[in-house]
């Protein structure tokens, strides 16, 4: 559940389809409390129009900036110095950089060192730079594209299926899973430790974006860990262990 953490939304529209602006509120409403909504961008310029209903409607605060140079984004510099101004003197706790533009990694990573929590949101074109400089990054085209799957189905063992998860995800991932379970001293690991581990290392680790709408389904479906529910709290929330089959290195 979300807490009340303030967070500043910066989009850079000419970056970002306004088609993405309900998962950006969808996504941003599970961290926190949106105080500040500003979108950048040339608003002289027709082709980018196509934000006029969504900005009325989501009440953004439109920052202008006119157009100087051929072929370059000129929202840039204006949300860079508005994001470093809102550090100083606003009271936010997290900022969302609504962007796939390589050019805002310095920024992400200077509210970073000033103890800010960085949510990142971009296509899946977004450079590795920006993806790996935040806390995590969301790919909207992909939570667009894809229906998550029910838990029945994705727990399907399929042989066909299984093989395509494990390219899909990477081995890069996969190895760092199974590193998260197998190096704890205990022989039961709390899935959710094993959640956040993965986001620490790879920002832009989410279940979603290989069709599953939870994590647990995601373990399950990949058939290398045991899992078992340790508890239902009174909500019906339940808490997942998992350890490595026998067998399994």
């Amino acid at each position: 559940m979300a807490d009340n953490k303030k967070i500043a939304l910066l989009i850079d529209a000419e970056n970002v389809s306004p088609k993405y602006i309900k998962i950006i509120f969808d996504e941003m409403s599970k961290y926190g409390v949106v105080t500040i909504k500003r979108i950048y961008g040339d608003w002289t310029n027709n082709s980018n129009a196509s934000w006029k209903a969504q900005i009325a409607e989501n009440a953004l605060v439109t920052i202008q900036q006119f157009q100087n140079t051929n072929n370059k984004n000129s929202s840039d510099s204006a949300l860079i110095i508005d994001a470093m101004d809102i550090l100083y003197s606003k009271d936010v706790d997290c900022f969302c950089i609504v962007s796939s533009d390589s050019d805002f990694t310095r920024l992400i990573t200077r509210l970073r060192e000033d103890g800010k929590t960085v949510y990142g949101m971009g296509e899946k074109k977004s450079p590795k730079s920006i993806i790996n400089s935040c806390d995590k990054f969301i790919y909207l085209d992909v939570n667009e594209k894809k229906e998550p799957k029910s838990g029945k189905k994705t727990t399907s063992k399929s042989t066909h299926r299984h093989i395509n998860l494990l390219d899909e995800i990477g081995q890069e991932k996969i190895d760092a899973l199974v590193a998260a379970v197998s190096e704890n001293e205990e022989d039961w690991v709390n899935l959710a430790d094993v959640g956040n581990r993965m986001t620490k290392l790879f920002p832009d680790f989410d279940q979603r974006n290989y069709g599953f709408k939870k994590f647990s389904d995601l373990i399950k479906a990949l058939d290398i860990f045991e899992v078992k529910v340790e508890q239902v709290n009174e909500s019906g929330a339940k808490t997942y262990m998992l350890k490595i089959k026998n067998g399994r290195n």
